[in-house]
């Protein structure tokens, strides 16, 4: 039996879950400006906004420039987040909030594979059964998608969601190495700008000014996004991921939540049993060496 957390991670613990709280809220939000100005306008307005703040925080810190090693870093992830992301966005207007944060928590059961291939980690027997296991979690939420005749628009954001989600994998490869190198603060700054910078070519052809009324979406969905990671940082700084992964997995209570509340989108039997075999296969996965990893399934960010 593990020993109990102590004491001194219950902090960590809450602010870990307001962190992912404040995500699934911008997703929610996200989901709503996809559906009011489009994939593109949504994401261009959202991470510029996130790039302003992120920026006067930044300098307002007087930090330093990267060195070269380490902004390539940030410009490889920033330009995979701004695929990834599209795609992650695209789908969730697509299909329900719930089934759609339930799809994107195959990332670090994929992630496993590509690390053994990138990082040259060795992959535990138990942490293939359980990559299979969560593989089976997916087939059997795309069941219920098809059980619950959402159409075929349903079925290509599904899979936009687990194309985004093979994309995370990669990212979370790249978080890794940037972790060793760059801090919250930069590496939050650095993304928006570089994922603003991508969405800016398009922008002569596709960019539109947002409505006014949306205007406070848009900047509610990049301070959600930039303290959501805030969050986040801090509680991992203070705690083990032992204790703080399963709090990624809260994302899905919220999710089903804000789909409800906000979308009237009712959550499928076959969903709920798909979310429970993937977590449960990440969960399994996270502890093939003895402790947990933190499963880090933000990928709208």
């Amino acid at each position: 039996m593990p020993a109990p957390p102590p004491a001194s991670v219950a902090i960590p613990f809450a602010v870990a879950t307001l962190g992912i709280a404040l995500f699934s809220t911008m997703d929610a939000v996200m989901k709503h400006l996809v559906l009011a100005i489009g994939t593109y306008n949504a994401l261009l307005w959202r991470t510029m906004a996130g790039a302003v703040l992120g920026g006067a925080v930044f300098f307002a810190l007087g930090k330093g420039w990267p060195a070269r090693a380490v902004l390539r870093l940030h410009l490889i992830r920033g330009v995979l987040s701004a695929v990834m992301a599209l795609l992650f966005f695209w789908g969730l207007a697509r299909v329900p909030l719930a089934q759609g944060v339930a799809l994107a928590f195959v990332a670090p059961l994929i992630a496993l594979y590509l690390a053994a291939v990138i990082l040259k980690e060795k992959i535990a027997r138990r942490a293939v059964f359980a990559s299979l296991f969560g593989f089976a979690g997916v087939l059997v939420i795309l069941a219920g998608q098809a059980e619950a005749e959402l159409g075929p628009e349903a079925l290509h954001g599904a899979l936009a969601i687990l194309a985004s989600a093979a994309l995370y994998a990669y990212n979370i490869i790249l978080m890794r190495q940037q972790a060793q190198v760059a801090e919250p603060m930069e590496v939050a700054f650095f993304m928006s700008a570089i994922m603003t910078s991508c969405f800016l070519l398009a922008s002569p052809v596709l960019a539109e000014m947002p409505p006014v009324a949306e205007l406070p979406a848009v900047m509610g969905a990049a301070a959600l996004a930039f303290f959501s990671l805030m969050c986040l940082s801090w509680a991992y700084a203070r705690a083990e991921a032992q204790y703080l992964a399963p709090v990624e997995y809260t994302a899905f209570v919220w999710a089903s939540l804000f789909g409800f509340l906000v979308f009237a989108e009712p959550v499928q039997p076959l969903t709920l049993l798909g979310a429970a075999m993937i977590v449960a296969a990440c969960l399994a996965a996270a502890r093939r060496g003895g402790g947990a990893q933190a499963p880090a399934v933000e990928i709208g960010q």
